[in-house]
């Protein structure tokens, strides 16, 4: 049997090209992954991706290449396409709103999604101060009413962690903006971090994410933001996923916009490991266009919300991209009141505490996320 150094230094290219797609291939032990990176850089080779973590390696590899012995090979854990995952967002194109409110539900600056979960009543005991949330996405953009502490960028290592898109600056809005201007997210207090994983289309790769991932743990982030997904399952992204939530963080997946047709959810949130979130309306009715499937955790708002845009703007938008960081803002509150408060204590108080709504389990979950009641009475 050839060596898997041989196998993959005869299969890896230097540079993409039409003829080649990314691959991961992850190793059982240290030594062997460490072993291949040796052969690989004798060989003039430089991976795309590596993770020490998780021994994964990512590479441009020749598409003719079946590498079926590889995947039979004793010393390798698995062999997969480094497939892609799309922001849920309906719409990315921003567009200024003139209107903040419709109607005043409660105090200013505070938009009617964010009451509709019931942040504001726990402000009091806690705005996240302290708490460390980082938003994997396209990014986030300077912003007045976003105060953010810092980032990295996975897809160009070194660059700018600044949105090109807008998705994630929408998105890190709902989660903890600071109303220092016009508007409040969840979190106002939280530490937001930007992790830059989402292209200008709002794609990125599974090795990009994981690299995320593996840069909040090293960070010491608290709360993980995921709003995208993909159909296809992925086990490069799950074992990220669990040595994430084995660190003790809250990881919180959008379900996904496929509406009745897909049948499930998409990954990450079909993964058991994060709180998936459906989306709800203002009538507190499932989103015609929010997945259904087995493992929905809870829903949250996500038609037409307003958040923070690109170039200081606010504009409004919908998905179930928009939903899960009212969680991830959620959750952050929690953290605050209860700092040793564990990730599946987090998890279960936010199931118990959702207000039933209509849909069943497998449109909304539990119910309605509702963030102060998750919290509890404050003790005397």
């Amino acid at each position: 049997m050839k060596s898997v150094e041989h196998v993959l230094s005869l299969s890896v290219r230097s540079k993409p090209s039409r003829s080649t797609e990314r691959r991961i291939v992850a190793f059982k032990k240290s030594g062997d992954y460490r072993k291949c990176l040796h052969k690989l850089s004798a060989s003039g080779l430089k991976p795309v991706k590596s993770s020490n973590a998780l021994r994964m390696i990512c590479c441009h590899a020749d598409k003719k290449s079946r590498w079926s012995g590889l995947r039979q090979n004793p010393r390798i854990a698995f062999v997969e396409k480094d497939g892609k995952v799309s922001a849920h967002a309906i719409s990315l194109a921003p567009r200024k709103s003139r209107v903040l409110n419709k109607r005043r539900a409660c105090q200013a600056k505070v938009p009617w999604n964010v009451c509709r979960v019931k942040s504001p009543p726990l402000w009091p005991r806690s705005k996240g101060q302290g708490v460390r949330v980082a938003i994997i996405d396209t990014g986030i953009a300077a912003h007045p009413d976003l105060r953010i502490a810092g980032g990295t960028n996975t897809i160009v290592p070194g660059g700018s962690f600044a949105d090109d898109n807008g998705h994630g600056t929408h998105v890190a809005g709902i989660a903890a903006a600071t109303g220092r201007r016009r508007i409040f997210g969840n979190a106002p207090r939280a530490v937001l971090y930007a992790v830059k994983a989402l292209d200008r289309n709002g794609e990125g790769f599974i090795s990009d994410i994981v690299q995320g991932i593996d840069w909040c743990i090293a960070k010491g982030v608290r709360v993980i933001n995921m709003s995208f997904g993909m159909p296809d399952n992925s086990l490069a992204l799950h074992n990220a996923v669990r040595r994430a939530r084995r660190k003790g963080i809250v990881i919180v997946a959008s379900a996904g916009n496929s509406g009745r047709a897909a049948g499930r959810i998409d990954v990450p949130a079909r993964f058991p490991e994060t709180i998936a979130v459906a989306a709800t309306t203002r009538s507190n009715r499932v989103a015609s266009f929010s997945s259904r499937g087995r493992g929905i955790d809870a829903a949250a708002p996500g038609v037409n919300i307003l958040s923070t845009g690109l170039n200081g703007t606010y504009v409004r938008m919908s998905g179930t991209s928009m939903s899960a960081p009212h969680v991830a803002g959620g959750a952050a509150l929690l953290r605050g009141v209860a700092p040793k408060l564990s990730a599946t204590a987090i998890g279960k108080r936010i199931r118990r505490s959702a207000l039933p709504i209509p849909g069943g389990a497998n449109a909304v979950g539990s119910g309605l996320l509702q963030v102060a009641p998750a919290a509890g009475r404050r003790r005397r």
